[in-house]
């Protein structure tokens, strides 16, 4: 699906401010022409923060893509009364809380892309939040020391610093790469190109979200718990340090 939003954190996900203009007005939102906030999409949550608009200051408490319209709206506290269409506002992320979302997007795709070449598990389903994440593998057997050393040679990757690489390719050129998806029930969006995040001979994905520049930037993983929660669907829940 093509978001007609022109979705500014793609390009650099560590904008933390930016302006756009108020394409139309709901009840309790907001739909700009472009935006660096990023809605709750792909397992990782929505970003929070502040809009401006003409000196008024209203907090963004959800964020979120319609779906049939292919647009991000962003849900906001107070009155939009006075509030029209081509207005200018100025956009302020909570840094605090996408950077942590940004380190434990990165973390995710390091843990998985270890699971994969170690026992070529796919990720059945997932979530990231601001203090903790959550995935879910296609493993037949429940053993609580295969995620101890997943994670273990994941901090390992995470500390030799490797650059991480975002780009565009054709949809079809990228869906020729080994383990370019490595989610087990689901492919990417019918779109003529694919984002791309690579962390070279580590992992490459077709992926929409925020991720940090460099894997040091993560610090260290830590495992919180380990779930059996049915057949193909081991879980892991982590964190990394503040």
């Amino acid at each position: 699906m093509s978001i007609s939003t022109e979705l500014l954190y793609q390009v650099d996900s560590y904008l933390k401010e930016f302006e756009a203009r108020v394409v139309e007005v709901l009840d309790r939102g907001i739909i700009l022409d472009r935006t660096a906030f990023h809605p709750r999409t792909g397992g990782v949550a929505n970003d929070l923060g502040t809009i401006f608009i003409e000196g008024r200051r209203m907090d963004v408490t959800d964020v979120y893509i319609d779906k049939e319209r292919k647009v991000v709206i962003h849900t906001v506290e107070g009155s939009l009364e006075g509030v029209e269409p081509g207005m200018v506002v100025k956009g302020v992320i909570d840094w605090s809380r996408r950077y942590r979302l940004m380190r434990l997007h990165t973390a995710a795709h390091i843990l998985a892309a270890v699971m994969y070449r170690e026992y070529g598990a796919l990720i059945t389903g997932g979530s990231v939040e601001p203090d903790y994440a959550y995935d879910d593998y296609g493993l037949e057997r429940f053993d609580r020391k295969i995620f101890e050393e997943v994670v273990l040679k994941a901090n390992e990757i995470v500390r030799r610093g490797v650059e991480v690489r975002i780009y565009w390719l054709k949809r079809d050129d990228a869906l020729r790469i080994p383990g370019i998806v490595k989610l087990a029930e689901r492919m990417p969006p019918e779109v003529e190109t694919l984002r791309i995040v690579e962390i070279p001979g580590i992992d490459i994905q077709a992926d929409g979200g925020p991720h940090v520049r460099n894997t040091a930037e993560i610090g260290e993983i830590t495992m919180i718990r380990a779930e059996n929660r049915g057949k193909n669907r081991k879980r892991l829940y982590y964190t990394v340090n503040p």
